[in-house]
């Protein structure tokens, strides 16, 4: 049942039989929280046609609709507000029409099909705190898709390649003395890292030596030891010498087998990974044929460029004088490859703000060249992500890994529990804490990273995010777990939810709960068109604070009318049901017991 559709059919209507006239459009919203009312008709547009006081009309309208509509109850106005409360008869539908529907989750089949990229790791160092606001966001937004009707592919593409490769390369070859992860008792990329970290210091050395030496440091930088040899294992790697490949091959499995325990770990996979290694070539055939179309031009110097002013944009190279890829140029090459592979309606890139440029320019040469897919490219593009220490740098190896956040936030979840469980977790097995701890810990981590929009730059604080009693995972997930204890009881007694629940008067926060319950598909939606799980986020906390005060005001199990407790029961089953559905959406489990 569709209640904001009739409600709008009703005012309609109301306004047609008291004034005569048709309205282009009925638009509702929410009721403020400080009037009665649930949906709120604003009078003020009919002032200047009716020749009447805004107060006035909504009198006559509300009058109308208690004495004919089957929907409202009651109204009350305020200036130019008319505020509309709900028949109990309307929310009990509701609640029946939900339960009865097995598709209650998910959105009907688009036709469509979108691929989301996301992760996008380099193989010289551990996934970071950015990396996982980047894979959480990746993976929800493709869950939600996917729950909105949408055919969703999940596609990473791997930086593998290139100077920054070569610099962990070069220190494992001058410092490693034939070291492996299992002998260093450390995970692949954990591993890979050090090496990364050590280069930057020795790095770092050599340059202070020669400005010491006298050297300008813009000058030092280019000419240090180290980075000379970097660049020649790099055009090494580049003509394909046998030692130098090896040796990339086989730091990359320690690599990949490090992210691959990460990504377990966090509950993310996809359905095709690119390699820039694979990729990296790829594009000059797309600049040979802009050259023809005279989307490109090319200079005195061969080097080619386009020039994007019209867009707002500048000119832009996109080769090199020497005929060298620059990296729009493999873009290009790649964004045509994963179309020819997966030939979907759209494509949604997950790519921190500080690409927001490359990504303009992307979208815009793809429309110069004419590629019919062009209109479906989407950057979702997310903030960085702070701590209250202040910001990353990977290379100095002050960058928050990854695994160790996961296994600090867990830990603090643990501590949190605990102390709210006051004993209660002594039923639990040594096996069942560990999962239990693991859960909470990966949904205070995804709940916190994700509640935010993905357009603002956010402080994650670690703290915060395990608060059993604040806006965060952990307080839904218990929400969740208090009403499948109610449920259990409630079957005990002999009492199952059911979609044929009788008409019974309703409290407010009854009504309340309904009316959440029926927003799901609007938020989802809303959630898919902007790209944004943080709608979802929201919305599920509102649902489980509205239960705790419903499950803190009103008796469940105890009510002595039958008819209510069935009710009640049924509420509670429409709402664990909606809770889990949401946070599935955003990638975060909940347990059946705390």
């Amino acid at each position: 049942m569709d209640i904001q559709q009739l409600l709008k059919e009703d005012i309609s209507r109301a306004i047609s039989a008291l004034f005569g006239m048709q309205p282009e459009e009925i638009a509702l919203q929410p009721t403020r929280k400080d009037f009665e009312g649930l949906y709120t008709f604003v009078t003020f547009p009919l002032t200047k046609p009716l020749r009447q006081a805004p107060p006035a009309i909504g009198e006559a309208i509300g009058k109308y609709l208690v004495e004919h509509s089957t929907v409202v109850s009651k109204y009350n106005v305020v200036q130019g507000f008319l505020n509309l409360s709900l028949s109990d008869t309307v929310w009990i539908d509701t609640l029946n029409g939900l339960i009865a529907d097995p598709s209650f989750g998910q959105l009907p089949a688009t036709g469509q099909s979108v691929m989301v990229e996301f992760s996008s790791p380099n193989t010289n160092k551990p996934l970071h705190l950015g990396h996982l606001r980047n894979n959480f966001l990746g993976d929800s937004v493709s869950r939600i898709l996917e729950a909105s009707g949408y055919n969703v592919n999940k596609v990473c593409l791997v930086n593998d390649r290139g100077i920054h490769i070569c610099k962990s390369m070069l220190a494992y070859q001058k410092f490693g003395n034939g070291e492996t992860p299992e002998s260093a008792g450390l995970k692949g990329d954990h591993f890979i890292g050090k090496y990364y970290v050590r280069f930057d210091r020795e790095y770092k050395q050599q340059i202070d030596e020669l400005v010491t030496g006298g050297m300008d440091k813009e000058a030092a930088e280019k000419k240090a030891p180290l980075m000379l040899e970097a660049q020649e294992m790099l055009r090494r790697w580049e003509q394909g010498d046998a030692e130098t490949v090896a040796l990339w091959k086989q730091m990359n499995e320690w690599v990949y087998a490090g992210f691959n325990e990460t990504y377990r770990k966090i509950g993310v996979s996809f359905d095709k990974t690119y390699y820039e290694s694979q990729t990296y070539l790829l594009g000059k055939d797309v600049i040979d044929e802009g050259l023809e179309k005279g989307v490109f031009y090319r200079k005195d110097d061969n080097s080619v460029w386009i020039d994007l002013t019209a867009e707002g944009l500048d000119q832009k190279l996109v080769l090199r004088s020497d005929g060298t890829s620059v990296y729009m140029t493999q873009d290009l090459g790649t964004t045509d490859l994963k179309f020819q592979d997966f030939q979907t309606d759209k494509a949604i890139w997950v790519v921190g703000n500080e690409q927001d440029y490359h990504f303009a320019v992307l979208f815009a040469i793809l429309k110069r060249l004419g590629r019919p897919y062009a209109a479906g490219c989407y950057h979702l593009s997310y903030g960085m992500v702070d701590l209250p220490s202040g910001k990353m740098k990977s290379r100095e190896g002050t960058v928050v890994d990854a695994d160790d956040l996961i296994r600090e936030v867990t830990q603090a979840a643990a501590d949190a529990a605990e102390v709210a469980a006051k004993g209660m977790l002594d039923e639990f097995s040594e096996e069942e804490k560990t999962k239990l701890f693991r859960m909470l810990g990966l949904g205070a981590l995804k709940y916190y990273l994700l509640k935010v929009d993905p357009q603002k730059r956010m402080m994650f604080n670690p703290e915060e995010s395990v608060d059993l009693h604040g806006h965060t995972g952990p307080y839904i997930q218990y929400t969740h777990a208090r009403i499948r204890s109610v449920l259990r009881k409630a079957a005990q007694m002999g009492v199952e939810p059911t979609a044929a629940v009788p008409v019974v008067e309703l409290d407010a926060v009854e009504q309340q709960l309904a009316y959440q319950l029926a927003q799901f598909r609007q938020r989802l939606g809303e959630a898919a068109a902007d790209y944004s799980p943080a709608y979802l986020a929201q919305y599920a906390y509102d649902l489980a604070r509205t239960f705790n005060q419903f499950y803190d005001k009103l008796s469940i199990l105890k009510e002595p009318d039958a008819a209510k407790l069935q009710s009640r029961v049924t509420l509670s089953y429409a709402v664990v049901q909606t809770i889990r559905r949401s946070m599935e959406l955003l990638g975060i489990d909940v347990p059946e017991k705390m």
